[in-house]
């Protein structure tokens, strides 16, 4: 039994680098929520000056939002943190988990803490770019700003003398930047959907790294449901992703991504508070597979959501 919502905002759009991806998530999401006849309304966010944003959400009415921005100010906390300041419950993880797992430096380092295995890496500043002088990584290496999703600035470098143009990219973005040894090896993909992991699901890009393109292009990429993995490593995925959603303090949904090398020896790239939320995106992907479909998702999530919100008021 759902409770009611009330006037729901689906708050989608915003002006990160990933504005397209997240309004073919938020309509989704919202096309979903009208199809089920409940009050749900757009809020597509042309702003990122917090007085400016909580006063759209406050004029809109809103009881509960559902926030589908990905990136930056979406996923970052920063929208969180307003919605948290009304005291309008929302749907995913809250401002301080939000904000450490979209600092990808910030998140491994919790990771280590927590004996969560990662890819070897490094830390970059924009001040110290030039100096790769200790050869302390092995190529291949995969190089990445400190907070930004969906691959975007993200590069594969297999040789040192590619390596100035994937920093060019990637500090066009941040001032900071991961440098990861690539792990040669099948890529996993594990959703958490109310504190359980979802089945595994294996990405198989048809190039050989799982960059915008291919997350994005039709035909570029195979997903493979249930992986073609053996049950003990399907075990220690799930438990990995759930230990990595919980050591960020992450809530309601995230989804975790690994590499497994030759060995199955998984290891942890990153988490999302915020994945693609389409039909076909990995996660409802994973639910469906379970049963759930995208509609009884979106639903799920909100009634926790609510629920969540009013056991806060009750203490």
């Amino acid at each position: 039994m759902y409770p009611s919502f009330g006037k729901i905002g689906v708050i989608l759009g915003g002006l990160s680098s990933e504005r397209e991806i997240s309004l073919k998530s938020g309509e989704a999401v919202l096309a979903a929520l009208v199809k089920e006849g409940l009050n749900a309304h757009e809020i597509d966010l042309h702003t990122e000056q917090p007085q400016e944003v909580a006063d759209i959400i406050t004029n809109s009415g809103i009881d509960v939002a559902f926030i589908a921005m990905h990136g930056r100010f979406g996923e970052d906390g920063k929208l969180q943190s307003i919605l948290e300041k009304l005291n309008i419950p929302y749907v995913g993880s809250d401002s301080l988990a939000s904000a450490l797992a979209m600092d990808k430096i910030a998140s491994m380092r919790i990771f280590q803490e927590n004996n969560i295995p990662v890819p070897k890496y490094e830390v970059w500043n924009i001040q110290r770019r030039n100096i790769y002088e200790r050869e302390s990584l092995s190529f291949p290496l995969v190089v990445k700003p400190q907070s930004q999703g969906s691959s975007i600035g993200v590069s594969f470098v297999r040789h040192k003398e590619e390596l100035d143009k994937a920093l060019d990219l990637a500090f066009e973005y941040d001032n900071n930047v991961i440098i990861q040894e690539f792990i040669q090896g099948k890529e996993l993909t594990v959703g958490i959907l109310d504190d359980a992991a979802l089945e595994p699901i294996e990405i198989a890009p048809k190039k050989q790294f799982f960059d915008f393109q291919a997350k994005y292009s039709k035909g570029m990429t195979d997903y493979i449901l249930p992986a073609s993995i053996s049950s003990d490593l399907r075990n220690k995925v799930q438990s990995l992703a759930l230990k990595t959603h919980r050591s960020l303090g992450c809530r309601h949904f995230s989804r975790v991504d690994f590499m497994v090398d030759v060995n199955d020896n998984p290891f942890v790239l990153e988490i999302n508070t915020i994945p693609g939320f389409t039909s076909t995106s990995l996660v409802p992907k994973a639910a469906l597979y379970q049963g759930i479909t995208f509609a009884k998702l979106c639903l799920k999530l909100l009634t926790l959501a609510i629920k969540e919100s009013a056991a806060t008021i009750r203490k």
